[in-house]
């Protein structure tokens, strides 16, 4: 091969993973927003500014809040005081370090095993002891809508 191709592949090579690392680059928030170019065009100067943000307002529609925030994890429908109502639902996950202290190896305790070379370490397979990291959900946010409008929001561990 012929020194021309070599460079020619090794360029186009580093510019195809240049563009995949820029197209993964992109928030979920700038992907909501580039598939949805019309939702986001009809919106007013300052509702853009804030949906860019990843923030919402009252009086929103159901549409700018998708485009903010993205889909809910859950929708429930209700009414109050003979109105209608839908409660959008986000939920996030929070760690939550733990000490274990279990099985490790053969025996109990702290991996003494028989033989097994665990001494203190642990071992995922057989067990042992140590920090364990479990992801538990909470409630992030919500968006209460009447008419399709926002009229009140909460964002944060509620």
């Amino acid at each position: 091969m012929n020194a021309k191709f070599l460079l020619r592949a090794s360029l186009t090579t580093l510019c195809l993973a240049m563009a995949i690392g820029l197209t993964s680059c992109t928030s979920a928030l700038e992907r909501r927003i580039a598939r949805n170019p019309d939702l986001y065009n009809k919106l007013p100067t300052s509702d853009r500014m804030l949906v860019e943000q990843g923030r919402i307002r009252e009086g929103f529609t159901k549409e700018s809040v998708f485009l903010s925030w993205g889909r809910p994890d859950q929708v429930s429908e209700g009414s109050q005081k003979g109105t209608k109502i839908e409660k959008w639902t986000y939920v996030g996950t929070q760690p939550v370090y733990t000490d274990s202290f279990g099985w490790g190896g053969m025996g109990w305790g702290r991996g003494y095993g028989r033989g097994y070379g665990y001494y203190g370490a642990w071992d995922p397979f057989w067990g042992g002891y140590g920090p364990t990291v479990t992801y538990v959900p909470y409630k992030a946010a919500s968006v209460t809508f009447r008419g399709n409008r926002v009229t009140e929001y909460l964002r944060g561990p509620q």
